[in-house]
């Protein structure tokens, strides 16, 4: 089965998560992913399912609210959040809950999160995709660790894991040995791209330096099966034209490198 292509509502702020189900329907994506954050009808489970269904596009993911600006969406307990999120992800149809390791200072949250992950899935049946952060650069010599257990979670004993290429450019990591590292563990993936400087780029796919295209063929070559989803910055655009190019070419993009025709 060819993965499915998708938004992430993420990819249209500062435009809010109706303006993405509408992009995405407009130009012709498979799927959304829903980036659960300030925008407050992220949080609305009712008012996301009634978007997916108006515009006809299935909700193939939940993005859990645990970036620092979301740390109080959902209240403040990350397992609270996490199970949230799982509630949406089966009411909207999507199998898959996109979820950041714990900040080093979420310590007990920490301690039990490789566990607490495997319990979850058994227990709700929703796939919690861990995805690959970054050291945090002081400098372009030295980095420190912010995350626990770890920023790569192909060295942790998740079940299933997500790749980002803008967080593996911060990070320096070669994505297609860290895919073949998570083997069929690798669930989804955050198409986009950066130029491995300090900064959590997400360019448009191509323009930067991860071999996003590669990458795609590797995927397309080891039969995988899951989520490509979009998540690229257009805050910069000038307009809602620039904003469509950007959108459009993404799509483009995915679909040349991983063989999939367009509907």
């Amino acid at each position: 089965m060819a993965p499915l292509i998708g938004l992430s509502t993420a990819s249209v702020y500062p435009e809010s998560t109706a303006h993405g189900f509408g992009w995405a329907a407009s130009l012709g994506y498979d799927a959304v992913e829903v980036m659960v954050g300030i925008d407050a009808l992220s949080q609305q489970i009712d008012a996301v399912k009634k978007l997916s269904e108006h515009h006809e596009v299935p909700i193939c993911a939940v993005h859990a609210p645990c970036l620092l600006f979301t740390q109080r969406v959902w209240g403040t307990d990350p397992w609270g959040k996490l199970e949230k999120s799982a509630e949406m992800a089966e009411a909207v149809g999507a199998d898959v809950v996109v979820v950041h390791p714990p900040f080093r200072w979420q310590k007990d949250y920490a301690a039990g999160f490789v566990e607490g992950i495997a319990s979850l899935e058994a227990r709700t049946g929703i796939s919690f995709a861990v995805e690959n952060m970054y050291p945090w650069r002081a400098s372009s010599r030295r980095g420190m660790e912010m995350y626990l257990p770890g920023w790569d979670p192909s060295q942790e004993d998740y079940a299933n894991t997500t790749i980002d290429l803008s967080h593996a450019a911060i990070a320096r990591s070669d994505v297609i040995e860290m895919a073949d590292r998570m083997g069929e563990r690798l669930r989804h993936i955050h198409l986009t791209d950066g130029t491995g400087s300090a900064k959590d780029e997400h360019l448009v796919p191509g323009r930067g330096v991860m071999g996003a295209e590669a990458f795609l063929r590797h995927l397309a070559g080891t039969g995988f099966g899951g989520h490509v989803v979009l998540e690229i910055n257009t805050r910069r655009c000038a307009d809602r034209a620039e904003r469509e190019a950007d959108l459009r070419e993404s799509l483009e993009f995915a679909r040349e490198h991983l063989a999939v025709t367009t509907p």
